[in-house]
């Protein structure tokens, strides 16, 4: 089962991604002011919920590792915060490449990108203190803070409703409705994005799991050698 699952669920996501590169680039309809530009969209709005499902993810692991203290816990919460940061990357990359030709610049202090770079910020944090405090109290420090940092989630989904900026709404109402041909893209975007995140959080989890039973191991052998 195991093994179907390694082989499946992998060739799964590639299919979807296939389908949202194809869905993007080759039939959504091009927008009718912003053009061609528009279609970093589909990858940048995708990336941005997969960072944000990764870090509810870390949440409910720190959660988990708080209160039952099991290093399993600990590994899935860093396994996670690793993807979410990557994607949270992405998101702040292809931003500007979208912004440039549409706002004449590349970055504006608008509440969405501001918050969206302070979560970037807060989950670098978090993987720097696990790195930097070794041991159980480092990673109780860390699950701690992550749920702290999570607070900073909510606001950046809200953003645009509780501030006011030029950031586009697109799910969060006022005026930012998509294109009824923008829509089926754009989920399959989306699933394609969040199935790659479980894979790369299921490929991490495994290794940190993997990296702590050889810990164990060698740690044994010192034992019986001495």
């Amino acid at each position: 089962m195991k093994r179907n699952a390694d082989t499946l669920l992998p060739l799964i996501t590639i299919l979807a991604m296939i389908a949202a590169l194809a869905g993007a680039l080759l039939l959504a309809p091009t927008e009718r002011i912003m053009g061609d530009v528009q279609r970093i969209f589909y990858f940048h709005l995708a990336s941005a919920f997969a960072a944000l499902v990764s870090f509810t993810c870390v949440l409910i692991a720190s959660i988990g590792f708080i209160l039952r203290r099991e290093p399993t816990w600990d590994n899935l919460a860093g396994s996670a915060a690793e993807v979410g940061v990557l994607f949270t990357t992405f998101v702040l990359v292809t931003g500007p490449l979208w912004a440039r030709p549409v706002w004449g610049q590349w970055w504006v202090w608008d509440p969405r990108l501001t918050t969206t770079l302070i979560l970037w910020f807060l989950y670098v944090g978090y993987l720097v203190l696990r790195q930097t405090v070794p041991g159980y109290g480092g990673a109780m420090a860390a699950a701690v803070y992550a749920v702290l940092a999570f607070v900073d989630v909510p606001v950046v989904y809200f953003s645009v409703l509780w501030w006011r900026g030029i950031h586009p709404r697109v799910l969060t109402g006022g005026g930012g409705g998509l294109d009824p041909g923008m829509v089926l893209p754009l989920l399959v975007s989306v699933t394609a994005f969040l199935l790659l995140s479980g894979v790369l959080i299921r490929e991490r989890y495994c290794l940190a799991n993997a990296a702590d039973c050889v810990d164990r191991i060698a740690f044994a052998s010192e034992d019986m050698k001495s």
